[in-house]
């Protein structure tokens, strides 16, 4: 087993606290939560709504494959984690299978929640497996 490589991606959202955006060992790529943040202006509102922060989320965990060379062909788990579990579940499950159509969707748990950092709506994690691992 190889050592754990800890990455910082230019371009994704500073973090909310003490972790990095990824973490990967033998071709397991671990993307930490993501948050409807802007990575350019951190103290930007948050956008409203569930449907625009959800998008913003997904655009946040795509700079993160993409800064690692990945894609969402490459995600094999996801956590989602709503704080308004009964009001944002439908509209959540539409707008994620725009990006995770069917045949092609990995693994999931969506779980409710009391709170999110920043008082954000969702929150999205992944797992993701490189191509050429063995």
């Amino acid at each position: 087993m190889s050592m754990p490589q800890y990455h910082m991606l230019a371009g994704a959202p500073k973090p909310v606290a003490p972790f990095s955006h990824a973490c990967e060992i033998d071709g397991w790529v671990f993307v930490t939560g993501q948050l409807p943040i802007d990575p350019i202006v951190d103290e930007t509102p948050l956008p409203e709504g569930i449907e625009a922060q959800t998008h913003k989320t997904f655009d946040n965990l795509l700079t993160v494959l993409k800064g690692l060379g990945l894609g969402l062909e490459n995600v094999v788990s996801t956590r989602a984690f709503l704080t308004d579990f009964y009001r944002d579940y439908e509209t959540f499950n539409a707008l994620y299978a725009e990006y995770f159509p069917e045949g092609r969707r990995p693994a999931r748990t969506c779980i409710g929640t009391n709170g999110l950092a920043r008082h954000a709506l969702v929150e999205i994690d992944f797992v993701a497996r490189r191509p050429d691992a063995a």
